[in-house]
């Protein structure tokens, strides 16, 4: 087999699976070297792989270690610039971490239920007393998990313009180095000036919370920008590509969207947004560590200094953790996929995702129950060129 490239193209026959090339891989070679940008990374397509792999203190998540695979394929730059905890390795990672776990917690994220349930609501009397066709990405998809974001932050939803621009360009994975670090730098000046505002005038939010840490000499004043553009960002930008390319590939599958139309059991909800969450798996470029000592699997060594990819959208429809992977079906038991990844890397804001997920797809097909799309599918225009896949707009009508 010749060594392939990655990241690889996706499929035109469907848009919701991952590159045939990665099943091939995950069948006959779940170790194997790929070109990136130029230079070799191990690509790991198995689930089980990953996962013993992403707990695995041998691997790094820091960018800056040595033989770390950049999806950009450009350095990271020395001032740290882009580089958020998420980035790290413990202890400065769980250090980091620790200041904002609290507002994440089940619990509390689940007091925010009914605020999260009006803006959907609200969100979809707009829809319904506006015209149609409608752009349900601008209109819908994405002010959802803005709003949302940044009532929990603490920054104002009129500057959403502003923070969603800059994040799109951050995550574009054509974006230039000279472009995201522009965009970068006017994320990182606004949250310094909004820490520096609730430094003066706390209020009751997340942000307010990590002045406090600034105050006691826990973090720095950067620390806390830091943290809320990484927050900022990750907050608004997943969740609404979940929103619109699961609604989209509902509507391919309407046996599968009518039980979500028709239930109002919230475990059937709940088990839904799992197999949408393994299913689309939205974060398409892998994620990856760098190894620090020598790590041996399926007979081969990853030797200290390399790169290691981890495609999790492959790993959510490994067959032998899986049954009929390729097949979405919502009332399959989903709870082990790595959407959200493994080990202490975790995403952080999973119980905040869940939520609003569960609220979208329990409530938006109920109250629009002839919702469909209003172009061809092919006329739709994926995100082929994203860190975070989903669709640049979503004309629909009913």
């Amino acid at each position: 087999m010749s060594t392939p490239v990655y990241p690889m193209t996706r499929a035109t026959g469907c848009p919701f699976d991952p590159p045939p090339q990665l099943r091939e891989l995950q069948e006959q070679a779940p170790l194997v070297k790929v070109d990136i940008f130029g230079k070799p990374a191990w690509l790991v397509t198995r689930y089980a792989d990953q996962r013993a792999l992403l707990a695995d203190p041998r691997l790094s998540a820091d960018v800056t270690t040595p033989g770390y695979p950049s999806p950009t394929g450009q350095p990271p730059r020395k001032d740290g610039v882009g580089i958020g905890f998420i980035l790290m390795d413990d202890p400065e990672h769980a250090r980091l971490r620790r200041m904002v776990t609290a507002p994440f917690m089940i619990k509390r994220i689940e007091a925010m239920r009914p605020g999260v349930q009006k803006i959907v609501d609200g969100l979809i009397d707009d829809l319904l007393a506006g015209p149609k066709p409608v752009d349900l990405v601008e209109a819908f998809a994405l002010p959802v998990p803005s709003l949302v974001i940044c009532q929990l932050l603490g920054v104002p939803y009129a500057d959403h313009d502003f923070f969603q621009q800059n994040s799109k360009t951050l995550i574009r994975m054509t974006a230039s180095p000279e472009e995201r670090a522009a965009a970068h730098g006017n994320l990182a000046s606004y949250l310094d000036n909004l820490v520096g505002e609730k430094l003066e005038n706390p209020g009751d939010d997340l942000l307010s919370g990590l002045t406090e840490r600034v105050r006691s000499g826990e973090i720095t004043r950067q620390d806390a920008a830091g943290i809320g553009v990484l927050l900022l960002i990750a907050g608004h930008e997943t969740t609404a590509n979940m929103i619109a390319l699961g609604t989209l590939a509902l509507l391919e599958h309407p046996e599968q969207l009518a039980v979500l139309r028709e239930t109002d059991d919230p475990k059937v909800v709940a088990s839904a947004v799992e197999e949408l969450l393994r299913y689309l798996n939205i974060t398409h470029n892998g994620r990856r560590r760098a190894v620090l000592e020598d790590v041996e699997l399926h007979g081969q060594v990853i030797k200290a200094g390399e790169g290691v990819i981890f495609p999790n959208d492959i790993a959510n429809r490994d067959a032998s953790v899986f049954d009929d992977p390729d097949t979405l079906d919502v009332h399959r038991d989903a709870r082990r996929h790595v959407a959200f990844g493994f080990g202490v890397h975790q995403c952080l804001g999973q119980p905040l995702a869940r939520l609003e997920l569960q609220v979208v797809y329990s409530t938006l097909y109920r109250r629009i129950p002839t919702l469909r799309r209003a172009v061809e599918l092919d006329e739709i225009p994926f995100k082929h060129d994203g860190a975070v896949y989903g669709v640049y707009s979503l004309p629909v009508t009913w």
